[in-house]
């Protein structure tokens, strides 16, 4: 009540004309905000009454002299609080007496919300139900201006997701010129690459420009002449010259020549050097994986490893008529622990593994012509017929065993290979060619049957007609070499007069050697494997003790072990 009374007094002093313009100006915007709202009447909070439209825009001098004005302003704003209701602004030359409310006027009922902003009305264009929703504060311009990159880089990928968002600093009504390849405005696209990347990008630069040129300085090196005959005759397909072609075929051959290193095998004689008389004359060949044993894997047990039913008799026998060499495509670490199980007393000669293998098109194959061997002679028995691709004609392909315990059919093979061996045939290619498609063993025992019954007749005929003479004939006539028997073994005449095969001897003769070996592994099995302990442990201190002497003269320390 108070200050009612006292503000017809401060109302009263005159206002200079300078003054009265630049309280019409600042009252302008006011006065657009209010009279651009729609001309459709509303409902105030906690008021049943609406109010009426404005007959018009700029209301005349009379209008606001006689008719009551609305309170214009909330009571908690605080930038008017000397004044009293505010009225639209008239114009520069009216008086300023004139758009002033008189004392004691009634006012108006109050038109908008106590807690509603001064600018929070309708723009031109735009819905009330959007202006009505809360602004976001404005940024803090005392500490900086601050960044928008996050949020341009934001509007350029949603831009590249189809989305139409604006960047922070763009006019809405130019929403459609908004490029997001455009991002950062004048600053030019490398405005946000540091000195420190620029750097970097020169050196890779640098680097992209010395690998180029070192590529092609290795290519005119590797594509040159030969340096001597011996590798010109080496690579007879790759002559010296000059033409692309030549180029090319030089560059090949040079770079077979450095993978070949890795593809072919270890050396190039994988077996020693031996005199066929100091050795058996025949080679078997043998793999291990699903061959001699099967491994798997279970959850409860981890990998376990099977050895096959018959694999100690099959190699003890045959070991009298063949070279036993196990070659296998798995590294020597793994393999070389199973077969140490697997044949403690070493009637395996020669152990190969995949270092001596050849990798060809990502497989790994036995290459049977770095063995050193006689191909007429050796036979390769396997379970995977790619690894005898360079030699099938010498190859036996059986199935591969998964562990059946009653499984036979690596014992059934041995006739077959005890006949190949025991009868001397001077190359076992061809014979090996004659069961190919067929289960060997059963084919073989047919074999033998019908070789049987044709010996059985001949043998009888010879008996009734000479029964003295005839035994050498008939040997003759079967195509048999009778081999010298041994002491206080029958001859070979002796026994065909009892009549029995060459062949019924052979076997025969096989099994009392095999009898023997039994008897003197089960005399003397636990020696050996002794001895051949002490012998890796020499061999391990003798390693140790020479590694120990180099690593001490590397240093320059002792020195007087060396004698």
């Amino acid at each position: 009540m108070l200050s009612r009374a006292i503000l017809p007094l401060v109302r009263a002093r005159p206002v200079p004309s300078a003054t009265r313009l630049s309280i019409a100006a600042a009252q302008r915007p006011r006065w657009y905000a209010k009279n651009s709202k729609p001309k459709v009447p509303y409902k105030l909070p906690g008021s049943s009454k609406s109010s009426k439209p404005e007959q018009s825009e700029l209301p005349s001098e009379s209008a606001s002299e006689s008719t009551p004005q609305q309170q214009d302003y909330s009571p908690h704003q605080t930038e008017f609080a000397e004044s009293t209701k505010n009225t639209p602004p008239q114009s520069t030359d009216t008086a300023a007496g004139d758009s002033e409310t008189k004392p004691g006027q009634p006012s108006s009922q109050q038109e908008y919300s106590p807690h509603q902003t001064e600018f929070e009305t309708a723009a031109p264009g735009q819905d009330a139900a959007e202006a009505r929703q809360p602004q976001k504060p404005l940024p803090d311009l005392t500490q900086g201006i601050p960044s928008t990159l996050a949020a341009e880089l934001e509007a350029a990928r949603s831009k590249k997701r189809g989305s139409t968002s604006l960047n922070l600093t763009e006019d809405p009504s130019r929403a459609d010129d908004f490029d997001a390849g455009d991002i950062g405005g004048d600053i030019p696209k490398d405005g946000y690459v540091s000195s420190l990347d620029r750097r970097r990008q020169r050196m890779a630069n640098v680097m992209y420009v010395l690998f180029l040129l070192g590529g092609i300085a290795g290519t005119m090196y590797l594509g040159r002449n030969w340096d001597s005959e011996e590798e010109a005759k080496a690579h007879p397909d790759a002559p010296s010259g000059w033409g692309l072609g030549l180029f090319y075929n030089r560059i090949k051959a040079r770079l077979n020549d450095i993978t070949k290193y890795y593809r072919d095998p270890a050396f190039e004689k994988l077996l020693p050097d031996e005199d066929p008389s100091m050795r058996q004359p025949y080679t078997l060949v043998l793999s291990l994986e699903d061959l001699l044993v099967h491994s798997e894997w279970t959850r409860e047990h981890g990998w376990r490893v099977a050895k096959r039913p018959g694999v100690d008799y099959f190699l003890r026998y045959l070991n009298q008529y063949y070279e036993l060499v196990l070659f296998t495509s798995v590294p020597s670490m793994m393999a070389d622990q199973v077969l140490r199980k697997l044949d403690p007393y070493r009637i395996i000669r020669w152990p190969l593994f995949r270092e001596a293998t050849k990798y060809e098109n990502g497989e790994y194959i036995k290459d049977l012509s770095y063995l050193n061997r006689d191909l007429s002679k050796v036979i390769l028995i396997d379970t995977v017929e790619a690894h005898a691709r360079k030699q099938p004609e010498n190859a036996i392909i059986l199935p591969k065993w998964k562990g059946d315990p009653k499984d036979k059919s690596l014992v059934a093979l041995i006739p077959f290979l005890e006949y190949v061996a025991g009868m001397g045939i001077e190359d076992v290619r061809p014979v090996l060619k004659s069961f190919e498609g067929t289960y060997i063993p059963e084919e073989f025992a047919r074999r033998e049957k019908i070789m049987r019954e044709k010996f059985e007749k001949q043998l009888a005929e010879e008996q009734a007609r000479r029964p003295r003479r005839g035994v050498g004939k008939l040997a003759s006539l079967l195509g048999l070499k009778p081999r010298s028997s041994l002491d206080g073994e029958q001859s070979a005449a002796e026994g065909l007069e009892q009549g029995k095969m060459l062949w019924d001897q052979i076997r025969e003769r096989g099994q009392k050697n095999y009898q023997l070996m039994e008897e003197e592994i089960r005399k003397n099995g636990e020696k050996w494997l002794a001895e051949m302990a002490a012998e890796e442990e020499k061999a391990r201190q003798e390693q140790m003790k020479s590694m120990k002497g180099s690593l001490t003269s590397f240093f320059g320390i002792g020195g007087g072990d060396s004698k």
